[in-house]
C-alpha cells in the first residue's frame, strides 16, 4: 500500500498546477449528481489521498458508468491513471473533460503537457494557447507560459535534429535528440530517430534501447521489434534475436521480413543448442562438426565466426589435440587479445605440449583480466609446478612419450627402452653404470605412468618418487626401493624375451 499523502506529493512533483486545482473542482462537483455516483467520487477522493490507487480507479470507473456526462468524474479517473503511470489511458479521460467543459483549464493544461511529452507539439501548442485566452488563473497562466516556450524550444531541436541527420552528422543530431526526449520522453519517432543515430555511429546497444522504448511507446510496432531482433543478431546474441523476431511474428505472422529473418536465426539458434550439448557430452569431435556448420550458415556475421572459434578451440582443447588447439585459440587471440576463455584453453593445450612457459604467460594474461577465476589460477600453479618439475626429471621424455600418451603406448616405450638399456647388454664397466642409471629411470617413468594415481600426481607438478615433493625434504630422488622394483623388472624383462 502506497502511504497517504505520497501520491499526491508524487503528482505535486510531476504536474505542479494539477493538485489545486483538482481540489478547487472538487468543491463544486456536487451540482447535477446523482446519490450514487456522488458516492463513488466522494470514496473514490479518499482512496486516492490514501494511495489506495486500484480501489479509488474502481470508484471512478463506476462513477463514470453512472454518469457518462459527468466530467468531474472523468477528470479524477484522469488523475488516477496519471498517478498510476497510464498516461495513455489518462488522455482520453482529459479529452472527454474537454468536450464536456471547454472551460476547464486545470484539464486542457494537463492534456497538453501529455501532448507534448509525446511529442506532438502542435496539438500542444493550441492547448496552452486555448488556456490563456479563457481567463487562467495566475498559476495556469504561468505554467501555460511556461510549457509554451518548451514547446518552442522543442520545435527548433526537432528542425536542428532532422537537419543534421540528412547531413549525415549523427553526432550533433543525437545531441538534439537527447536534449528533446528530456521533454518528450513518451515520443516513439524521436527514439526511433536516435536509434537510427546510434546505429550509424557503431552503437547498437544503445539503438537496442530506444528501439525497446519505442516498441512500447507504439501500438504494434513490427518494425522495432525488426530491427532490435537484427541489431541483436550482428552482436551475436542469437537467442535475444529470436526472442524479438518472435514478437513481431506476434503482431504479424505474415511479416515478410521478421518471418524470413525468423527462419535463419532459428535454424543458427539450434545448431548452437546442439554443439553446445554435445561439448556438455564430452563429445568434443561432433560438436567441433556443428560449429563449423554455424560458421557455414552465418558467413557474413563476424560475430559468429569468432565465438565458433572459441569453443572450437576449447573442444580441441577437452579432446587433447593441442597442435589444432594451439592454432584455432590463436586465430580467436589475433582478433580479441584479451578473450580469457581461448586464453585457458591455449594454455591447457600448451600444456600438453610441455610449452610451460607459453602456458604460463597466457593463464598470467588471462589472471589479468579475471583475477577471481578460481580455474585460472589452479591452472596457473599447475603449470609453474610442471616447468620447476621438467627441470629435473620428466617421465615422459625419458620414455619419449607424448603427456596424453596411452597406457599401451607406455609399455611399449618401457620394453623398446628398457631392452636397449639393460645392463647384461653392456661389457665396458664405465658404460654398464651409466646404462644401469638409465635403466633405473626407465623403470621409474614405467612405476609412475602405468600407475594412475601416481600419474595423475605427476601430472599436477608433483613427483611421487622424489623425495623433496613429497614434504619429507631432502632424501634420494631415487629411493632405494625403485631400485628393487628395476631389479624385478629387469627379471620379468628377460623371461619376456
Amino acid at each position: 500500500m502506497v502511504a497517504p499523502g505520497s501520491v499526491t506529493s508524487r503528482l505535486g512533483s510531476v504536474f505542479p498546477f494539477l493538485l489545486v486545482l483538482v481540489d478547487l473542482q472538487y468543491e463544486g462537483a456536487e451540482c447535477g449528481v446523482n446519490a450514487d455516483v456522488e458516492k463513488h467520487l466522494e470514496l473514490g477522493k479518499k482512496l486516492l489521498a490514501a494511495g489506495q490507487l486500484a480501489d479509488a480507479l474502481s470508484q471512478f470507473h463506476a462513477a463514470v458508468d453512472g454518469d457518462p456526462d459527468n466530467y468531474i468524474a472523468y477528470y479524477r479517473r484522469a488523475t488516477v491513471f496519471l498517478a498510476m503511470g497510464k498516461s495513455k489511458a489518462a488522455l482520453p479521460d482529459l479529452t472527454k473533460v474537454i468536450e464536456l467543459k471547454m472551460d476547464f483549464t486545470a484539464a486542457r493544461l494537463q492534456r497538453g503537457h501529455l501532448l507534448l511529452k509525446q511529442g506532438k507539439l502542435d496539438e500542444a501548442e493550441d492547448d496552452f494557447k486555448k488556456v490563456l485566452k479563457s481567463n487562467p488563473s495566475e498559476n495556469e497562466e504561468k505554467e501555460a507560459r511556461s510549457q509554451l516556450t518548451k514547446s518552442d524550444e522543442m520545435q527548433l531541436l526537432r528542425s536542428q535534429a532532422l537537419d543534421a541527420f540528412e547531413s549525415a552528422d549523427y553526432a550533433a543530431a543525437i545531441t538534439f535528440l537527447d536534449k528533446m526526449l528530456e521533454v518528450c520522453v513518451w515520443d516513439a519517432e524521436l527514439r526511433e530517430l536516435r536509434a537510427e543515430c546510434f546505429i550509424k555511429e557503431g552503437e547498437p546497444r544503445k539503438a537496442i534501447s530506444d528501439l525497446k522504448a519505442a516498441s512500447k511507446l507504439k501500438n504494434d510496432n513490427t518494425e522495432a521489434f525488426y530491427k532490435i531482433s537484427t541489431l541483436y543478431y550482428q552482436l551475436g546474441d542469437h537467442e535475444l534475436s529470436l526472442s524479438e523476431v518472435r514478437e513481431c511474428l506476434k503482431l504479424d505472422q505474415d511479416h515478410k521480413r521478421c518471418f524470413a529473418h525468423y527462419k535463419q536465426v532459428k535454424k543458427l539458434n539450434k545448431l548452437i543448442e546442439s554443439a553446445e550439448e554435445l561439448i556438455r557430452d564430452g563429445r568434443y569431435t561432433d560438436a567441433t562438426s556443428k560449429y563449423e556448420s554455424v560458421m557455414k550458415t552465418e558467413p557474413n556475421v563476424a560475430e559468429y565466426t569468432i565465438r565458433s572459434k572459441e569453443r572450437i578451440c576449447h573442444c580441441f582443447s577437452k579432446d587433447e589435440k593441442p597442435v589444432e588447439a594451439i592454432r584455432v585459440c590463436s586465430e580467436v587471440l589475433q582478433v580479441e587479445p584479451d578473450n580469457v576463455n581461448a586464453l585457458k584453453d591455449r594454455a591447457e593445450a600448451y600444456l600438453i605440449e610441455e610449452m610451460y612457459d607459453e602456458a604460463i604467460q597466457d593463464y598470467e594474461t588471462a589472471q589479468e583480466h579475471n583475477e577471481n577465476d578460481q580455474q585460472i589460477r589452479e591452472g596457473l600453479e599447475k603449470a609453474q609446478r610442471l616447468l620447476k618439475q621438467s627441470q629435473k626429471r620428466d617421465y615422459y621424455k625419458i620414455l619419449g612419450v607424448k603427456r596424453n600418451a596411452k597406457k599401451q603406448e607406455i609399455i611399449k616405450a618401457y620394453r623398446k627402452l628398457a631392452l636397449q638399456w639393460h645392463p647384461d647388454n653392456f661389457q665396458n664397466e664405465e658404460e654398464k653404470k651409466k646404462a644401469e642409471k638409465k635403466f633405473i629411470d626407465i623403470a621409474a617413468a614405467k612405476e609412475v605412468l602405468s600407475d594412475p594415481e601416481m600419474r595423475k600426481k605427476f601430472d599436477d607438478g608433483e613427483d611421487p618418487l622424489d623425495a623433496e615433493s613429497q614434504q619429507g625434504g631432502g632424501g634420494n630422488p631415487f629411493p632405494q626401493e625403485l631400485e628393487l622394483v628395476a631389479g624385478v623388472q629387469s627379471l620379468q624383462l628377460r623371461r619376456t624375451v
